[in-house]
Formats: structure tokens, C-alpha cells, sequence
């Protein structure tokens, strides 16, 4: 008999975990969890060491340091946002994950309702379990042609609205698929949120990572109408590859502000001392670090789309984040990888891991219905460049 508490049941162990030990189980090339296999820059790491000589080793504020509040408002800022209240408006958190949860938990009562689209980070289904949240699910449906993108269907979205919805969960840039909400997709998710006064719960984690100068990040929160209904979610770790720091945060209006203090007082309290500080260093002096992080993902992205083309997957285009996702169903036929007759993204999965030596996600996790992600696969491309030229030599043993 299970000790765990019903609402956790269904989520069992993190894929990630699983598919990083099976790597390590096999020396096999990790792109399954995304975290980079450099280090992050030096400003912050020194910013960070001269924190801690400093004596800055007692716990930061509830709602974070001030220079690292002071930050995030001028990062926001200088990025063509409106002006924030870094005392008022911005609290820092454990990562984005923690201030996840606190949204979930600070704004959502029992029996709110809740929409996601799907595919989605497994965060988000978890979050409703803890809030004891209804979840409304959304897809985005993969797209029919190879440069097509992800989509979702706009009479699907309105139905998921009901008068027990209380928030909409949106990620732009969206991990798994690389998919960049567009300015006219941002302006109908705003306007069925003002219609049916709904607040959005925005993570945007992977801002600074768009490929395509004609598909820009845009904040929602920027929209007519949506600043007083908007919570914004960004970190550190993936424009700074500094996953491992744990350093997030959300901005909000007071009053929805309110909502995440209240739950992040008595999740966490607070984020370690020293890296925030190291964190407000490197987000007043970013330098051109995000944009040579660009150039290398671009190479990278381009690299792996090629060995899996030229393995025979149907590779979908990534114009953000440092994910692509690809089509393995006619590659799992040819190699009698089929279950029950039809493609299945475990068992492609677990063969590129044990007979290629290359690990990736099955990405059917990510949907609440399943079936939408079985013919499917994730790779993360957030790695040195020898890391990705041996992993397409290792899909090469897919021909």
C-alpha cells in the first residue's frame, strides 16, 4: 500500500530523473533533462564568492535582496516593459519552479479551475494537485508539415473557459515544442482572460532564447488590460545557464502579488543569500552573454535536426527555448518499435538510450491525453558543441 498522498500518485517519479539516470546507466549523450553541460559566466560567480566574503550569509528578505529586486526591475524595464515597483511588484523565489507553486497555491482555491495547454511542463499538472485545483487542458497540436508550428484550435480555448475558471496557465516560449506565442495568439488568450476575468500566470523562463527575428518573445502582461491580471514568471538558470542556482521570480500587481507572497512565506521563505546577489550582478551587466548562448543553440539546433532528419525523423521547427521535438513514428515502424500496432514514445525512447546511446524525453508525460505525444520525442540541444556533434554521430546508427 502506497504511503504517498493520493493527489501525488499519478505523477509518479520526474521523467527527468528517470531519463537521467538511465544516461548515466548506459554512457549514453544526455539531451533529456535540460541543463547545460558548461558553466554559467564568471560575472556572477564572482559577484556571488564576494557575496559570501561579504558575510551575506543570513537569511535574504521574504521577498528577496533589494539590489536583486532593484534588478529584475530594470531587466524588465529595459527590455521596452512598462516601469515596476521592485519593492511592490517583484518577489524573487527557489527557481521558477517554487514560484509556480506559490501561484498555484496563493491564488487557487479547491474546485478553481485552471487551463493549461498541452503539451506541458510537468510542473503545471502537478501544481493543480497542490492547490487542489481543477485542470482544463488545451492542446497544442503538432503541426502537419515540418515548418509548421505548434498550434492550438481557438474554438478549444474558448470552451475551456467556464464561470469556476479563476487562471490560464501560458509558457512563451514553450518548452517542449520551441513554439513563440505570436502577437495575435497572445491578443485572443488576453481577450477571453478580460472577458471572463481570469488571470494569467505567465511563465516566461526561456525570454531570451528566440531564434527567429520575426517570431519576438512578447510579454502578455504588456497587452491592453492584462498588466492588472498578469503574473509573470522568469529565473536566472536558463539565459545564464545557471540552472543549478535556483534563482526565480515573478512580477505582479500588489494585489496579485499578495497572492504569491502569502504561499512563498511558508514554502521557502527565502532563496539562498549569496546567489542572489550574484544574480543581480549579472542582470545589470548581462553583456552579450544570452546572445553568444543564441549563436551556439542555433548551431546546436541545426546540428541534431540534420542527424535526426537524416535518420529519418520528421523534425518540427524550434524557434525558441532549447528543445526540439521530432516525429519518430516511421523510424519506430522500420525498427519494429511499435506497440499494439501504433508508435510508442517510452519505447523509441528507451532504444535510443540502450542501442544508440543518445537519451531523450518521451514526451507523452507532457499530455494529459497521452496519445497526442506517443509518436513523438524531446531532445535538449543546451550543450557544448563536441557534446552535440557526438550525439548526431550516435544517431547515425538510426539509418
Amino acid at each position: 500500500m502506497s504511503l504517498v498522498a493520493e493527489r501525488f500518485q499519478p505523477f509518479g517519479q520526474s521523467i527527468f530523473a528517470e531519463y537521467t539516470a538511465l544516461a548515466t546507466k548506459h554512457g549514453a549523450v544526455n539531451l533529456s533533462q535540460g541543463f547545460p553541460d558548461f558553466d554559467g559566466p564568471d560575472l556572477a560567480k564572482q559577484a556571488a564568492i564576494a557575496a559570501i566574503q561579504a558575510g551575506h550569509a543570513q537569511y535574504a528578505p521574504m521577498t528577496g535582496v533589494p539590489p536583486l529586486r532593484q534588478a529584475i526591475a530594470a531587466a524588465w524595464q529595459r527590455q521596452g516593459n512598462f516601469a515596476i515597483d521592485p519593492d511592490a511588484e517583484v518577489t524573487v523565489t527557489c527557481g521558477c519552479s517554487e514560484a509556480i507553486i506559490c501561484c498555484y497555491t496563493g491564488l487557487l482555491n479547491p474546485g478553481d479551475e485552471i487551463i493549461i495547454f498541452e503539451p506541458f511542463f510537468d510542473f503545471y499538472a502537478a501544481g493543480a494537485a497542490f492547490a487542489g485545483a481543477t485542470p482544463r487542458y488545451v492542446t497544442l497540436h503538432a503541426p502537419r508539415t515540418p515548418g509548421g508550428a505548434f498550434t492550438f484550435d481557438e474554438s478549444e480555448l474558448r470552451a475551456a473557459f467556464s464561470p469556476r475558471t479563476k487562471a490560464i496557465l501560458l509558457n512563451t516560449p514553450h518548452n517542449p515544442t520551441g513554439k513563440v506565442y505570436t502577437r495575435a495568439e497572445l491578443e485572443f488568450i488576453a481577450s477571453l482572460c478580460i472577458q471572463h476575468n481570469v488571470t494569467c500566470i505567465s511563465d516566461e523562463v526561456y525570454e531570451h532564447l528566440t531564434y527567429d527575428p520575426s517570431l519576438p518573445h512578447i510579454s502578455i502582461a504588456t497587452l491592453p488590460g492584462m498588466r492588472e491580471r498578469t503574473i509573470t514568471l522568469s529565473s536566472l538558470g536558463k539565459s545564464f545557464s545557471l540552472t543549478g542556482w535556483k534563482v526565480g521570480w515573478s512580477i505582479a500587481p500588489p494585489s496579485l502579488t499578495a497572492a504569491v507572497r502569502a504561499a512563498h512565506q511558508f514554502n521557502t521563505f527565502s532563496g539562498a543569500t549569496p546567489l542572489q546577489h550574484g544574480a543581480a550582478a549579472m542582470l545589470l551587466n548581462p553583456g552579450t552573454y544570452t546572445a553568444s548562448l543564441r549563436e551556439l543553440f542555433t548551431r546546436n539546433r541545426d546540428t541534431l535536426a540534420r542527424a535526426l532528419q537524416d535518420a529519418g525523423l520528421t523534425v518540427f521547427r524550434s524557434d525558441s527555448t532549447y528543445f526540439l521535438m521530432a516525429d519518430h513514428a516511421g523510424v519506430s515502424k522500420r525498427l519494429g518499435l511499435l506497440r499494439d500496432g501504433q508508435p510508442n514514445d517510452r519505447a523509441f525512447a528507451e532504444y535510443l538510450v540502450r542501442e544508440v546511446g543518445v537519451a531523450a524525453i518521451p514526451p507523452s508525460v507532457f499530455y494529459h491525453n497521452k496519445s497526442h505525444g506517443h509518436s513523438l520525442v524531446r531532445f535538449a540541444f543546451c550543450k557544448k558543441e563536441a557534446t552535440m556533434q557526438e550525439a548526431a554521430s550516435r544517431l547515425a546508427k538510426l539509418r
